[in-house]
């Protein structure tokens, strides 16, 4: 009798599972040693272990797959296209997410009615709003190095298109430089699959030792905030992102949602867009089967200016705020969230937590305390998870419709639902490691 394998999704999914449960049992027995040997200990070093693994691969593989799909595209000016495509797609996502947060929070009204007693206004700095101007000029990296080093994904993709550019202009010069970024590329590649086949383990450590020091009983002071926000998450990812995509590609949302899930399952347990690039790079090629020369642009650009999640965060967080201290905004107040979360989203790196750091500049710019976030800073881990999630459906979303307008996707590897799941396996193939043995001896 054949026994079938369990897919990693499958995996992923019950390791998610039981991470919940161990990690709110945990919460309720409230010991020492496990807070700090087990949750603070063991837990937490193999999770930050497995997300290092993650964020390791991105500036290498961001490179190297931008690189081929420059060359592949082969045209400058289509290159122009995809990209102007791919930045009107996602700031018109955004701002459609937070106007529809607004319009959900403002109808709910969560924060009527909510008390001051026994919340901590301490310690919350405000952060200045970037100006458009400083947006922009900060995406030409002044040392593409250091950029490269500290993961300046904006710079990284600017700097490496300008290099793919390049190599195109050198023509045949450059056959050999080409052929290495596509081996590296495939390294790369290989690499992702050897960290993934480790994701059970580190998806379980991640969500049990969030759920043990967050707990359950942070959400009931503000369950009204936490419930609205959820709803118009939820809303935007099922609802208007389909809508999105089947009327601007005519794909399948139902295939879509089952060929994204591993990457949300990521960007659920890490909260980090830019730590789930590798994975929502290997769906959207792989599972859906758009070409490396669209996604290789459009996946890591999405993950840095493209928060859909962390914009509806700042909509309910705001009619939240202005409820809680009974301040009219008025629709002035509300458009001007709308445009200062768009703007933000742009200058703002997709990592754990940035959506706190964006909400003190649209309170700061429409009046409302910015003491007012300790309110909601006790939830906020478990809300990032669901808002990452979010914005990475987002930004698969428009690669899709791009990849399927410019004729870069492949409807037969979007339409099979087995596309992609093969390459779970580590794929090691002892004929070859044998012959790179021999190889690799003295002779």
């Amino acid at each position: 009798m054949v026994h079938k394998r369990v897919s990693l999704t499958t995996q992923i999914m019950v390791a998610m599972g039981a991470g919940i449960v161990l990690g709110v049992i945990f919460n309720q027995i409230q010991s020492g040693f496990i807070s700090t040997y087990i949750t603070g200990g063991l837990l937490a070093m193999i999770g930050k272990m497995f997300v290092n693994a993650l964020k390791m691969l991105v500036v290498p593989l961001v490179f190297f797959s931008l690189i081929c799909g420059v060359t592949g595209i082969g045209d400058i000016r289509v290159l122009g296209r995809v990209g102007g495509k791919s930045f009107g797609l996602y700031i018109v996502t955004t701002a459609i997410a937070i106007a529809i947060a607004i319009l959900i929070a403002k109808i709910v009204g969560p924060g009527q009615g909510f008390t001051m007693e026994g919340i901590d206004t301490s310690g919350i700095s405000a952060k200045t709003a970037p100006s458009v101007w400083d947006v922009f000029a900060s995406i030409v990296p002044t040392n593409p190095v250091q950029a490269f080093a500290s993961g300046e994904m904006l710079q990284i993709i600017f700097y490496t298109i300008v290099l793919g550019v390049a190599v195109l202009m050198l023509g045949e010069k450059s056959d050999k430089f080409v052929e290495g970024c596509e081996y590296m590329n495939e390294v790369m590649m290989k690499i992702v699959s050897i960290v993934m086949a480790f994701a059970p383990l580190g998806v379980f450590c991640l969500i049990t030792k969030t759920f043990a020091e967050q707990g359950i009983d942070l959400f009931l002071p503000v369950l009204a905030y936490v419930l609205t926000l959820t709803g118009a998450l939820l809303l935007h990812l099922f609802v208007t992102l389909m809508v999105i995509l089947k009327l601007f590609s005519g794909l399948s949302p139902i295939t879509f949602i089952r060929k994204i899930r591993p990457a949300q399952i990521f960007a659920f347990s890490t909260a980090s867009s830019n730590a789930t690039i590798p994975v929502t790079l290997r769906c959207v090629t792989e599972r859906m089967g758009a070409r490396n020369s669209v996604a290789s642009f459009c996946i890591p650009f999405g993950a840095t200016i493209n928060m859909d999640g962390t914009a509806i965060m700042q909509g309910v967080a705001t009619v939240f705020l202005a409820n809680v201290y009974g301040i009219d905004l008025g629709l002035t107040g509300y458009l001007t969230v709308i445009a200062m979360a768009v703007l933000a989203s742009i200058g703002t790196a997709g990592v754990p937590g940035v959506g706190l750091v964006m909400l003190t500049m649209v309170l700061g710019q429409v009046g409302l305390p910015i003491e007012g976030i300790a309110l909601i800073l006790g939830v906020d881990r478990l809300m990032d998870m669901i808002r990452t999630a979010v914005n990475i459906t987002g930004d698969a979303v428009v690669t899709a419709i791009v990849a399927k307008t410019e004729g870069q996707l492949d409807i037969a590897t979007y339409e099979n639902p087995l596309a992609g799941t093969a390459d779970d396996d580590l794929g090691i193939d002892p004929a070859a490691e044998e012959k790179l043995a021999h190889l690799a001896r003295p002779h």
